[in-house]
């Protein structure tokens, strides 16, 4: 039988496309607003989130979407009205998400095989109601870090020049935030709330390797991201190993050859100008 005729491999694929394409469209702004670790420590909070669920015995993945936006809102009150640096304000929520979240899951009486579901991604054990939350999750991303691109890269780019320029920066800060929460919760189930950061970052690490604008590096990187979210499902069905880290693995080795590309192309285009020269 092919890898289509289970129809969980077919969930699988479904989540790992709306997985590969949000990540990175909300990670080009992460990464260009220099905040590319605020995906590992909303990871770290959203584990709270997902013991809740399993606590209260509602959908983890909701109460994870919660508990995370929560987490990203009060991460960016912490930099803009207090005199809190964004990193220890991050450094703050990563140890407490995690405390909280196996204290919880302890609570719930919940053994490691559950957690490591949600700590490393168990993308064939979804069920379609979670796909459903995935993909409606997953489009909402995409399409405003699309249609908003230009305010969003303004208060990334240079936030006091868009806020003399008219633009809301505090209102488009914490809509970022909370975007990259709701990545989060898209994510955990395909990649795991640990290794959810490195598809947020990685791809658009490899697409800034060839693009040379903005919207070039946003729309390659999701691209990146589509194609090694869905060949990380084939491969892990292949060779019968976790998607997750195969996922991420992957998407680390399109960024070597990215990058030995731009290295190789960057030598032969300065031998190339020595010969010229008079």
């Amino acid at each position: 039988m092919g890898l289509l005729d289970y129809e969980f491999m077919r969930l699988a694929l479904v989540a790992a496309v709306f997985t590969g394409l949000s990540a990175p469209a909300i990670g080009t702004y992460l990464v260009q607003r220099r905040l590319a670790l605020l995906g590992d420590g909303l990871g770290h909070v959203a584990l709270t989130g997902v013991a809740l669920g399993l606590l209260t015995g509602t959908t983890p993945i909701l109460t994870a979407l919660v508990v995370a936006a929560l987490g990203a809102a009060l991460i960016e009150v912490l930099r803009s009205f207090t005199r809190t640096s964004g990193d220890l304000a991050l450094a703050m929520l990563f140890y407490g998400g995690i405390a909280g979240g196996v204290l919880l899951v302890n609570l719930a009486g919940e053994g490691a095989a559950v957690l490591n579901q949600y700590l490393f991604g168990a993308i064939t054990t979804v069920d379609s109601s979670e796909v459903w939350i995935v993909a409606v999750l997953g489009v909402v991303v995409v399409a405003t870090s699309l249609l908003l691109g230009p305010q969003l890269f303004a208060v990334c780019q240079d936030e006091e020049h868009a806020r003399v320029s008219g633009v809301p920066v505090r209102w488009y800060g914490l809509l970022i935030a909370v975007l990259a929460a709701v990545t989060i919760t898209v994510a955990m189930r395909t990649v795991g709330l640990l290794l959810v950061s490195a598809l947020m970052v990685v791809p658009v690490a490899a697409a800034q390797q060839v693009a040379r604008s903005f919207r070039a590096t946003h729309l390659l990187a999701m691209a990146i991201g589509l194609l090694t979210a869905v060949a990380g499902v084939v491969v892990s069905y292949e060779s019968d190993v976790q998607p997750g880290p195969t996922i991420v693995l992957l998407t680390l080795g399109v960024f070597a050859v990215a990058a030995l590309a731009r290295l190789v192309t960057g030598s032969m285009g300065r031998r190339t100008r020595h010969v010229s020269s008079p």
